[in-house]
């Protein structure tokens, strides 16, 4: 823990609420407790099957649980925040749309091009508030963009790996510039690891390059429906997932991109990333990792429209403005990004990027700093494994939490 860090948060966010995230994390060690994480990948099993006999973890039926001395032993290995490439208060160009959005035409749907990823890179190399970028939209051809970005942007990146040939390019990259990751969504509701990526996560951190474990439960489906609740979830994924970088190498640096979202059910139980709640439930999860000394990389600034209107832009400000005020360390999806995160608007970036350079904390909405709420990890204990979408506290809370 770092105390200095906490005393921080408290003056910024509250007492009460720095209790309710320092809960946060051992709400999330009972899960990965009693709850444990499905695996079937093998060299993941045997990292924890070592530690067995210490009882610090039980492997039971393609059944990875983790004690709470597991996981605190871990987490000692991890480089911490100040040793990490990127410093904090970091916008970056993030995420994967599968689309680019047509500017003149006012539609989306236009599938990505090498000149698309080029185009990024550029824009992220040459304005002073990108900070560094992911991919943006997605190519075919994974070797293809990390090339393209590679060469147009000497920022630090993060790059998917899903394939030996990519991996392969990742690590004749990392021997020229240091400053790069590897981005896994490693698990996926409820508590199970994706076994599409397990096999190149253990590459890749055998490998010593710097791994970005993402992970993203929704609050009312798959993670309870108050703030707290769905932090626990998480955080638990992603330290599952930080926990198996460093049994596999110890020291392995990891940041830890839990990226908790909100379903909201006046649109079906779709994520609503245009909700102030939305940006400030990733910036509270941004300072339990502080707090940590986790490299720490979220979700702000992005919207709930279709279309870049002035909402889309009001929606990016008020996000921006919400970290500034806050602090947190890396951001994606301020920019560029449209409804649900397929629509990759170049004319969003640029306007966006323009907000950024603008805003200051006197720009961010008032909110009230959630506490602790028992009904959290009530529901946990009482679904378990399960989707929250019909669960008393899920309907006990329509309206009257996550609204803007």
């Amino acid at each position: 823990m770092n105390k200095e860090q906490v005393e921080k948060t408290k003056s910024l966010l509250g007492k009460d609420t720095v209790e309710m995230l320092l809960q946060v994390h051992q709400d999330a060690l009972w899960i990965l407790e009693n709850l444990g994480v499905g695996c079937k990948q093998t060299e993941i099993q045997d990292a924890f099957q070592k530690f067995t006999e210490e009882g610090k973890a039980v492997v039971y039926e393609d059944r990875i649980y983790i004690t709470s001395a597991l996981v605190e032993q871990c987490l000692k290995t991890v480089p911490g925040v100040a040793e990490f490439f990127v410093p904090l208060n970091s916008f970056f160009i993030g995420g994967t749309a599968p689309y680019v959005y047509d500017d003149k035409a006012g539609k989306g749907g236009v599938f990505p091009a090498p000149e698309h990823a080029a185009r990024i890179a550029k824009i992220a190399e040459e304005n002073r508030m990108v900070a560094g970028m992911g991919r943006g939209i997605k190519l075919k051809d994974e070797v293809q963009q990390m090339n393209i970005m590679a060469e147009n942007c000497t920022k630090p990146l993060y790059f998917a790996v899903t394939s030996d040939a990519s991996l392969n390019r990742t690590k004749e990259i990392y021997k020229h510039r240091k400053n790069i990751m590897i981005v896994f969504c490693l698990t996926r509701p409820p508590l199970e690891v994706n076994e599409n990526f397990s096999e190149h996560f253990v590459k890749v951190v055998k490998a010593g390059l710097p791994v970005f474990v993402s992970a993203m439960p929704m609050a009312g489906i798959s993670a309870p429906y108050c703030y707290n609740g769905v932090l626990a979830m998480t955080h638990a994924e992603v330290l599952f997932g930080i926990c198996t970088a460093q049994l596999l190498n110890p020291g392995a640096t990891c940041v830890h991109a839990g990226y908790p979202t909100i379903a909201d059910p006046r649109i079906e139980y779709n994520p609503n990333y245009g909700l102030i709640s939305h940006n400030l439930l990733n910036v509270l999860m941004t300072h339990l990792n502080l707090m940590l000394d986790l490299p720490t990389f979220q979700s702000a600034g992005t919207t709930h429209e279709e279309h870049p209107t002035d909402r889309a832009y009001a929606d990016a400000k008020m996000g921006q403005a919400l970290c500034i005020k806050y602090g947190f360390h890396m951001m994606r999806h301020p920019f560029a990004f449209l409804r649900y995160l397929i629509d990759f608007s170049f004319a969003k970036l640029e306007k966006a990027i323009r907000i950024a350079e603008e805003i200051n904390q006197e720009d961010a909405p008032g909110v009230e700093m959630p506490v602790y709420d028992e009904r959290g990890m009530e529901s946990v204990r009482r679904i378990g494994l399960g989707m929250y979408m019909e669960d008393t506290l899920t309907t006990a809370n329509f309206g009257k939490i996550f609204v803007n």
